[in-house]
């Protein structure tokens, strides 16, 4: 019941946050249709103002006019002489004597000269709709200048006004700093929520309600200059829900009960706990050695950053000249890659793949299925959540036929009209009632460790490196973590894999595609309880992100993302006066961009706590890399995250530049796993590939039933080519571990997806496997093509 409440919460706060980004995502796009609509006003008005001003410029007979009124007037002046220009009319009469009716005249033709050059600017505006309706369609355009959206988000949030109000008063909101402004002007909405317009500026007691959290935009929304000492209420309220879906989010609010939304604070283990663990710690991730005599503290902490950053710099220094892929242009400084030609297949290795493919044994997804459940067992992490015996008369063929159902996306009542024997409820009763989560995840691994144990994995990786990326899944609109995504442009979700160099999937998430993919990079690695322990990560690009850096670097992990927009990152000096002889074009202006270690050592302590705690599975990696964002006002941890950060994404950056090989490991990691979403998604064929279900949970579910059966997939196939390998040395036949390293496991041309799914399989009991085979992957890892961790099958 409590992790029920506690779900409750997570989901009603994640709803919130929803409804309010789609409704700003709403008045950001009226304002865009807004703009649109008056570019024909504001073209107009541009219009009319050349109009006026052709009418009025040097060589316009209004020009000519005005020069020959200033004349008469000059004309005029000079008989007048001395006087004052507030002299009486009799002392100007005395003064021209007899010239006085001649100067009226004058005059008066003069002022009729400047009015007829005057009145004809005046008649072009009236001719346009007059001053006052020109003065109207410039403030309707002067509403919307600029990226001011703040005044409309109300029209939109109005209809969840009271359904926003009544949860906020549900859930127990709590600030997680000292500054509680936000809440403090929510509290001042909640009082004066049943005003008309305007609502004062200030508590009961007298206090001003501090808005100094929100923008400038938002402080002039809620402002009338015509109404001083109030607020607009509609725009007040728009404000303040804004203003806590973004705290929400960057978790300055905390919800109390909840665990996606909780105060991550409290999370993190006391110092006490971590002290007492962290020499063990650092010594395990590699950032102390063992038994080291000289405590490991700030200091410590801050130099082996200082110095791993100094020499990874200094070591691209001095092989500029021999790095054949760099090229720094000596005149604007600006660098550049040179684009390597793939080597491509080699001759043996195309053959050695033809020939294994045309042995493949045809085989069924059940028959895969069944076989793989007899020799892992994986079978047998399945059954009632109470723990007890399943009461099931056949579990082993009951549970085959239920991952083969879901691990398609076919689905229980679609699947029971092709398979004999089974109904469409039974099927259904048993995946949710027999199937968890945390079962999913270790049947996985079972699979994992069975593949690794293979003496074939070894050609293509030693499960050291492991890559992270997510693929679309379709799913209806009408679900919670459904959105629109804007890769792929139609709502769905994004199940995020983990592969290993070998091939096979060790961690899978199902996640929204509105969320930061960085934040899942660690959590796989730190979920993962198989015994493939990788400790270099390859990502796309969303992995450059300062705190993933940090995060993973404290953990122990090697993050090397693909970087394809190197050019446009900052590059970052130790110190001040640091500068290299042949890339300091690379760092920028001499004296900028340097790391501040001194942060980073006043820092340690709060470090060091929240990667123990990470590491501890106190707190998820997810969690914290949610809440080091940048949006968040009290951000003095992700600063010090940033800083780290800096450090290592530059180490990261050099070495990506300067090593080829290590380039062609990372494209061929991240070519890897878009390779298996590929294959995931061929063998995930039931449905259109939509998941039909809108519960999150069974969502989840749907994404580790196609993970599993993927793998034991990759598992039946890796055992298929080391049997053909077997039979092609019983031949005669010399097989290259170099050539082996070429062939995937993903082949598809010899499985059976449609027809008649016969159940016969099931009670055939396989021989047992060979694990073993007589090929030396030693020379792999070495320097050789085969060294970069991921098979060129990639």
């Amino acid at each position: 019941m409590g992790q029920a409440r506690m779900r409750a919460r997570d989901d009603l706060t994640t709803m919130f946050c929803k409804r309010v980004a789609l409704q700003v995502k709403r008045a950001k796009a009226e304002l865009e249709s807004i703009r649109e609509q008056q570019q024909a006003i504001v073209e107009a008005l541009i219009g009319n103002y050349r109009t006026v001003l052709q009418h009025i410029d040097a060589d316009s007979p209004v020009q000519a006019a005005r020069e020959k009124a200033a004349v008469m007037t000059a004309e005029i002046l000079e008989a007048v002489g001395e006087l004052d220009q507030d002299a009486e009319a009799d002392a100007v009469a005395a003064r021209l004597g007899e010239g006085f009716g001649p100067a009226v005249h004058t005059m008066a033709k003069a002022l009729y000269v400047q009015s007829g050059a005057l009145g004809v600017p005046a008649a072009a505006v009236d001719d346009f709709g007059g001053f006052e309706g020109q003065y109207e369609q410039v403030e309707k355009v002067a509403a919307h200048h600029g990226n001011y959206w703040e005044v409309l988000p109300y029209g939109h949030l109005l209809k969840d006004r009271s359904t926003m109000y009544d949860l906020t008063s549900r859930l127990e909101l709590r600030a997680t700093s000292e500054d509680n402004r936000g809440l403090d002007a929510l509290a001042h909405a909640r009082r004066y929520k049943t005003s008309r317009d305007y609502i004062p500026e200030r508590h009961e007691d007298g206090r001003p309600v501090d808005i100094s959290f929100a923008t400038l935009n938002w402080q002039k929304a809620v402002r009338d200059k015509n109404r001083p000492g109030v607020f607009v209420r509609k725009h007040f309220e728009a404000m303040v829900f804004a203003a806590l879906a973004e705290e929400l989010r960057t978790g300055d609010v905390a919800v109390a009960g909840s665990e996606e939304y909780a105060d991550w604070s409290e999370q993190l283990l006391p110092w006490e706990d971590v002290e007492a663990k962290l020499g063990d710690y650092l010594a395990e991730v590699g950032l102390a050695e063992p038994g080291d005599a000289v405590p490991y503290d700030a200091v410590s902490f801050s130099r082996q950053l200082e110095d791993k950053l100094t020499a990874a710099a200094a070591t691209a220094d001095a092989g500029y000249l021999d790095n054949e892929g760099l090229v720094i242009d000596p005149e604007t400084g600006i660098p550049s890659l040179k684009a390597r030609r793939s080597e491509g297949q080699r001759a043996s290795a195309r053959v050695l793949e033809q020939e294994i493919k045309a042995r493949m044994p045809e085989r069924s997804l059940i028959g895969i299925i069944s076989r793989t459940a007899y020799w892992v067992e994986w079978w047998r992490r399945f059954g009632p959540s109470s723990g007890n015996e399943p009461k099931l008369r056949d579990p082993f063929g009951r549970y085959v036929i239920i991952m083969f159902v879901k691990g398609t996306n076919m689905g229980p009542y679609e699947a029971a009209r092709h398979i004999p024997g089974v109904t469409g409820h039974e099927l259904s009763l048993a995946a949710n009632r027999h199937f968890s989560i945390p079962t999913l995840n270790e049947a996985i691994a079972d699979l994992v460790n069975a593949h690794a144990r293979l003496d074939i994995s070894q050609a293509w990786g030693d499960g050291s490196a492991v890559a992270a990326d997510g693929t679309h899944m379709d799913t209806y609109l009408n679900n919670l973590p459904s959105e629109t995504s804007v890769r792929y442009g139609k709502p769905g979700g994004i199940a995020y894999h983990h592969i290993s160099d070998a091939y096979i999937a060790l961690f899978t998430h199902f996640i929204p595609c509105g969320v930061w993919e960085a934040v899942y990079i660690i959590e796989g690695l730190l979920k993962n309880t198989s015994e493939v322990k990788p400790t270099t990560v390859h990502a796309d690009t969303q992995g450059q992100s300062f705190p993933v850096f940090a995060l993973a670097h404290l953990l122990g992990f090697d993050l090397m993302p693909r970087i394809r927009n190197w050019k446009e990152l900052t590059f970052y000096r130790p110190t001040q006066q640091t500068e290299y002889v042949h890339i300091d074009a690379l760092f920028g202006e001499p004296g900028r961009n340097v790391i501040d270690f001194d942060l980073i050592e006043s820092q340690f302590r709060h470090l060091m706590r929240v990667a123990i705690s990470g590491r501890e599975g106190a707190i998820s990696s997810t969690m914290l890399l949610r809440r080091l964002r940048a949006g968040s006002r009290e951000n003095a941890t992700y600063n010090a995250f940033r800083e780290v950060g800096r450090v290592i994404r530059t180490v990261q950056l050099l070495r990506y530049l300067s090593d080829a090989p290590l380039r062609r490991r990372v494209t061929a990691a991240t070519n890897k796993v878009e390779a298996f979403n590929g294959f995931s998604q061929w063998i995930g064929f039931g449905n259109g590939g939509v998941i039909t279900d809108n519960d999150p949970v069974e969502q989840e579910k749907t994404a580790k039933f196609n993970a599993l059966l993927t793998n034991a997939v990759i598992f039946h196939n890796a055992l298929d080519i080391a049997e053909i390998v077997r039979q092609l040395q019983e031949e005669g036949h010399v097989v290259d571990p170099e050539d082996l390293a070429h062939i995937s496991p993903y082949l598809t041309e010899h499985i059976r997806r449609f027809g008649e799914y016969s159940t016969h399989e099931l009670g055939l009991e396989p021989e047992a496997y060979d694990p073993r085979l007589d090929v030396d992957f030693g020379p792999l890892r070495g320097d050789g093509p085969g060294a970069d961790g991921y098979g060129q099958a990639a």
